[in-house]
């Protein structure tokens, strides 16, 4: 029992450190996260806009992985530039995994370029800085060498290579994107429309990725994104379909999502009496991974997220189905659907 115990605990910190340099941090929920995807949407679609994202998984295989994010956006004299403006945003994520306790800090900070390109569309291209600063607490793992043959003893030698404890990197990022927002043209039309298609790329320096003395450095990677909010006529509808395409060296990620998203009531037109609210149902499909259910409520300018992945990979005999819980929170300066759909300025 005790050396089945033993192997347990060391493949889940393995498989802790191996998920967390195989991949960078990133949510399921990808749309309510813009700033990870490309720097490109900074206040494309809102003059303001803060998120706070959480995400814990793989509990069930061993101590679970959570990844935290926060992210803040403000355009600068939108109102009195109209055409052209900047925006700006400070970015940051954290995650910590398995017993080994490896963890991330990500801070960065943004700058968006947006241009009028026509009456409903805008051009924009971003650029993100910022550092990695990575930790592992090696003296948390135990190794078979360390048994004594009747119990554990951290005295004893792991005869393993230690390495540094810490990593620090810097980081650079960029990209571009196309958005086409169109409000509906009456009150009880609910036609609008708005779409972001976009492409960018983050680790353009390839910064190192070891605790070792090795050249393993972080692959550049790439994103293409895409998704469509489209109002159907007089039904408080909109249907929400989107994908996300990544690839970070040998490794590709594709995900599909549709989304329902149900106009409980409208703003009003002339006053602030009636508040804004819909709710979002759907699914999305990250191909050979995980079917994730999600929901979000927004009234006003406030929204809550929630996410679920079940876990359809070659860990499910582990898992037993069982990925991750996420949850969002966001704050925008206007509801962004209905009337609301081609504002980005709560005028």
């Amino acid at each position: 029992m005790n050396k089945i115990i033993r192997i347990g605990s060391f493949l889940s910190a393995l498989f802790a450190v191996h998920v967390s340099f195989a991949q960078d941090v990133h949510f399921s929920m990808y749309n309510e996260a813009p700033v990870n995807i490309n720097p490109a949407l900074i206040t494309t679609a809102y003059d303001t806009r803060a998120i706070a994202n959480y995400r814990t998984q793989w509990g069930s295989i061993g101590k679970a992985y959570t990844t935290y994010g926060v992210s803040v956006e403000q355009a600068i004299r939108h109102l009195k530039l109209k055409k052209n403006y900047i925006g700006l945003a400070l970015n940051i994520n954290s995650d910590k995994a398995g017993d080994a306790k490896l963890g991330s800090l990500m801070p960065s900070l943004g700058i968006c370029f947006v241009t009028k390109s026509s009456k409903f569309s805008k051009l924009s291209g971003g650029l993100q800085a910022g550092m990695i600063y990575r930790t592992i607490n090696i003296n948390s793992l135990r190794w078979d060498s360390q048994y004594d043959g009747y119990a554990y003893d951290p005295s004893l030698p792991s005869g393993e290579s230690t390495p540094r404890s810490a990593i620090t990197t810097y980081d650079i990022g960029g990209g571009v994107n196309f958005h086409y927002a169109k409000s509906e043209r009456y009150i009880s039309a609910q036609d609008g429309a708005k779409c972001d298609i976009g492409f960018s790329a983050f680790h353009f320096q390839q910064p190192k990725n070891s605790f070792f003395e090795s050249s393993e450095r972080l692959h550049t990677k790439y994103i293409f994104h895409a998704n469509l909010d489209y109002g159907i006529k007089s039904a408080a509808l909109a249907l929400v379909p989107s994908v996300l395409y990544m690839k970070q060296g040998p490794n590709t990620e594709t995900t599909l999502g549709f989304i329902f998203k149900y106009i409980i009531e409208d703003q009003a037109t002339y006053t602030n009496v009636k508040k804004a609210s819909s709710l979002s149902f759907g699914v999305y499909y990250r191909l050979k991974d995980a079917v994730i259910p999600t929901l979000l409520y927004q009234k006003s300018k406030y929204a809550i997220g929630l996410a679920y992945d079940v876990n359809l990979s070659q860990l499910t005999p582990a898992s037993k189905l069982k990925g991750g819980l996420e949850v969002t929170l966001r704050y925008n300066t206007s509801p962004g659907y209905g009337r609301a759909l081609g504002n980005s300025v709560n005028r």
